[in-house]
């Protein structure tokens, strides 16, 4: 007597549209500059070495990179030291911004959920996935979820077999 089973894949037949957050994952070397290395005795910032250091640094090494400027030293040093450096790396940099490589990933998340079309899951059932191989700041999540909330029908959590709901839109 033969026995023949059908297997239902009731995931696929859901509806759930899975999200990887990694997707939003910008390729790329990132680098941090830390000013304390421009610093005198680890406190205090020169004025005229730091312009001349400055000017003759080979800023080019930073092309095609994404770079946290910050200071480790604890040292007063002046936003326009900051703003100097910004300048310079400007031309050469994919993005800089002023704090660790934490803060880095966070900018460079939110930034490319930002250019994301959410019109594409209009009152789609959507699970926002929980792990993968590229680690995904915390902020990433909340601002998928405050793009996502005014157009979905729902907003999950993990992965379509195990979910924590977010958000069910009322009817």
């Amino acid at each position: 007597m033969e026995i023949q089973e059908n297997i239902i894949n009731k995931v696929a037949q859901s509806g759930l549209v899975t999200l990887d957050p990694a997707a939003f994952y910008p390729e790329g070397e990132r680098v941090v500059y830390d000013i304390a290395d421009n610093l005198f005795m680890g406190l205090i910032l020169k004025e005229k070495d730091f312009r001349e250091f400055v000017k003759e640094h080979d800023w080019s090494q930073y092309t095609g990179k994404y770079v946290a400027v910050t200071c480790t030293a604890d040292a007063i040093v002046p936003a326009w030291a900051y703003m100097l450096l910004a300048n310079k790396l400007a031309p050469y940099a994919l993005e800089v911004v002023f704090g660790n490589e934490d803060l880095l990933e966070t900018v460079l998340f939110v930034k490319n959920i930002a250019k994301m079309d959410v019109e594409q899951y209009r009152d789609q059932r959507i699970v926002i996935k929980g792990c993968g191989d590229i680690p995904v700041p915390v902020s990433a999540y909340v601002e998928l979820t405050q793009k996502l909330t005014p157009v979905v029908k729902s907003l999950m959590f993990g992965e379509p077999c195990s979910t924590v709901p977010i958000y069910k839109k009322k009817d």
